[in-house]
C-alpha cells in the first residue's frame, strides 16, 4: 500500500508491510486489556533473551510502561514484575552518576515507591538525583565534547530518561533543587537541538546539518517519540500552578502538530519522519510514543480530539497489527541514534514494548472515561 505526501514541498512515497491481525484494535477496555496483556506477558516470559543490563536505560522504558500499565489496571502481576528486579539489584539505578540513561529505571520505582511506600525503593534514586541537582556538570553540553556527551542532556533522547525523576521527587520531597536543575538542563537542550521551523528535535547536534537523501533535514522517529512521549511524565508530576509548567505544555503542544502530519496512510511512524520515501517501513517504538502523547493530550484536553482521534485510532489500529498471537510486538528499530531500516516482523526491543504499555494505559483510560 502507498501514500503520496507532501512535506516541506518534497514529494515522498511510503510503503508499508501487511501484516495478520490477530487482536482487535477496537478502542475498548476490554480490547485494549487482551493485546497489552498478551505483550507485557510475552515480555516478561522472554527476559531472558533480552542482552541489556536489567539497570539500562532500554529495560527503564520497559518498566515504566510495565507499572504504568498495571497501575492503569491495578494488576499486581505486572508491579510484582518490576519489583522483583528492584529487589534484587537492591533499588539501585546503573553506573554512570550524571548520564540521564543510568537514572531511567529510577521512574519506576518512583512509582512502586508511590505505591507501597517503602523509603528504601527510592533511597539510590534520590540520592543520585539529589548529587546531580546539587552538583551540576560543568561540561559543555555538546555531544562531540568527551565529557559533556555523556554529563549534559546532549541528546533528546536524555529528555524522556532523566527529567521525570528530576519532576516526579520534587512532587514528592517538595524540595525546588530537583526542579530547579531539571528546568535548566531541559531548557538548554530545547535551546540546541529543537528545529523552531520544524518543531521536531535533532537527535544531536551532529545531526544539525545532515540531510535526508530526498534533501529533508534528518529528524528521527523514535529520538523524537523520546521527547514528546516523556513530556506527559513531566507535566503530570508538577503541581497546576508550578510557573514552569505552561513552558512544557506548550513545547508539547508544538511537537503535536508536526508530528501529525508525518504519520503515514495506514497510521504509522517511520524511522525518519521527513523522508519515508527512503524510510518506507514502519517503527513502531516511535509509533507508540506519538499514540501515548496523543492520547495523553487527549484526555488531559490539551490536544483537540477532533482533529487528534482519527490519528490516535489509526496508530492504535496499526500498531496492533504488528503484534503477533503470542504477543510479541515487531518492527522495532534496534538500538541507534538515528534512522534506519533496521526493522522487520520480528525485530522487537523492551523499550517499544515499553511505549506500548505507555500508550496502552492511556487509551484504557480514554475508554473508560467514555463509557466503553
Amino acid at each position: 500500500m502507498k501514500k503520496i505526501l507532501l512535506l516541506t514541498g518534497i514529494l515522498l512515497v511510503a510503503t508499508s508491510p501487511v501484516a495478520q491481525q490477530t487482536f482487535s484494535p477496537e478502542l475498548k477496555s476490554a480490547s485494549i486489556t487482551d493485546v497489552c496483556n498478551a505483550v507485557a506477558d510475552w515480555q516478561i516470559a522472554n527476559m531472558d533473551s533480552v542482552k541489556h543490563n536489567p539497570l539500562d536505560w532500554t529495560n527503564g522504558a520497559l518498566y515504566r510502561g510495565m507499572v504504568e500499565w498495571a497501575k492503569t489496571i491495578d494488576n499486581s502481576k505486572y508491579f510484582d514484575f518490576v519489583a522483583t528486579i528492584g529487589k534484587t539489584h537492591n533499588w539501585n539505578v546503573w553506573q554512570r552518576v550524571y548520564h540521564a540513561d543510568d537514572i531511567c529505571v529510577g521512574q519506576a520505582y518512583i512509582e512502586l515507591y508511590r505505591r507501597l511506600g517503602d523509603k528504601k525503593i527510592l533511597q539510590s534514586t534520590l540520592e543520585r538525583a539529589f548529587y546531580v541537582a546539587n552538583h551540576p556538570s560543568e561540561a559543555p553540553l555538546n555531544k562531540l565534547d568527551p565529557v559533556g556527551k555523556d554529563e549534559r542532556w546532549s541528546w533528546c533522547d536524555a529528555l524522556f530518561m532523566a527529567p521525570p525523576i528530576y519532576a516526579a521527587l520534587y512532587t514528592i520531597t517538595g524540595e525546588e533543587v530537583y526542579v530547579s536543575f531539571m528546568n535548566t538542563e531541559y531548557k538548554v537542550c530545547v535551546d540546541s537541538l529543537y528545529d523552531s521551523d520544524a518543531k521536531l528535535f535533532y537527535r544531536d547536534i551532529k545531526r544539525i546539518p545532515l540531510r535526508e537523501p530526498n534533501g529533508a533535514k534528518q529528524f528521527w522517529g523514535r529520538g523524537n517519540g523520546w521527547v514528546f512521549s516523556g513530556l506527559p511524565l513531566i507535566i503530570e508530576n508538577l503541581p497546576e500552578n508550578y510557573p514552569m509548567r505552561n513552558y512544557y505544555i506548550k513545547l508539547f503542544k508544538e511537537m503535536a502538530v508536526s508530528i501529525l502530519k508525518t504519520q503515514d496512510h495506514n497510521g504509522a511512524w517511520h524511522s525518519s519522519l521527513l523522508d519515508l520515501d527512503n524510510y518506507p517501513l514502519p517503527e513502531n517504538s516511535a509509533s507508540a510514543f506519538f499514540c501515548h502523547g496523543f492520547a495523553w493530550g487527549i484526555n488531559k484536553g490539551y490536544l483537540d480530539a477532533k482533529a487528534y482521534r482519527p490519528a490516535l485510532e489509526k496508530g492504535w489500529k496499526s500498531l496492533v497489527k504488528y503484534v503477533n498471537n503470542e504477543g510479541r510486538l515487531g518492527y522495532i528499530q534496534a538500538v541507534g541514534a538515528a534512522p534506519n531500516e533496521s526493522v522487520g516482523e520480528e525485530s522487537t526491543d523492551v523499550y517499544g514494548v515499553g511505549a506500548f504499555l505507555l500508550a496502552g494505559s492511556e487509551l484504557y483510560r480514554m475508554t473508560v472515561a467514555n463509557g466503553k
